[in-house]
């Protein structure tokens, strides 16, 4: 039976990397993944997976106007797939997510989103909201904080290296930009020892 399963963390927790094993180890069963990241994050190109343990896997892209369930729909009947992956799920909409949920009840396959649950502010992205409220299945991966702890916290840095707390929701960054903290380090806004 298909489920919607979504995989969420903090910062640096490896959800890339997990994301394209699940990709190959699929491909190495002779089965057929599609896999789709929002065009928005452009970090290491657009339609490009990049993990920060050197894997890279191209892949196709969304908008936040785009509907997942016609797209999808369409792709398997041109190209039969075994599972749908998607990257950095906190992006999708509400809408959006519902359309996965969809995915998996209407055309019976497994969805796969990987993503951040919380923004630097502490709050839940919109596609993380629904994620946790629809999926079948909730994992969440470890992340650590430079004090050792279980971090939980994405923390936004000011270019001096100060946490900042206020701020558009969505800014595309990685390692210079942001920072997984604890709770404790996050409200005392201490993003190094």
């Amino acid at each position: 039976m298909a489920s919607l399963h979504y995989k969420y963390a903090a910062m640096n927790s490896g959800k890339s990397t997990q994301l394209i094993q699940a990709h190959f180890n699929y491909r190495e069963r002779g089965l057929r993944p599609y896999a789709m990241t929002p065009r928005l994050d452009d970090r290491a190109g657009v339609g490009v997976i990049e993990a920060r343990v050197g894997l890279r896997l191209e892949v196709d892209t969304f908008s936040r106007h785009c509907d997942l369930f016609e797209l999808f729909k369409a792709r398997i009947e041109r190209h039969p797939t075994d599972v749908f992956i998607l990257d950095e799920a906190q992006f999708l909409t509400r809408a959006q997510v519902y359309q996965l949920a969809r995915i998996v009840d209407e055309l019976h396959t497994p969805v796969m989103a990987y993503g951040l649950k919380t923004d630097f502010r502490g709050e839940l992205f919109e596609g993380s909201y629904y994620l946790l409220c629809l999926a079948d299945k909730l994992e969440e991966l470890k992340s650590i904080c430079w004090c050792g702890s279980k971090a939980h916290m994405n923390a936004r840095l000011a270019s001096d290296g100060q946490v900042l707390h206020d701020g558009e929701q969505i800014e595309i960054g990685g390692n210079e930009r942001y920072v997984a903290l604890c709770r404790q380090h996050y409200i005392q806004g201490k993003a190094r020892g």
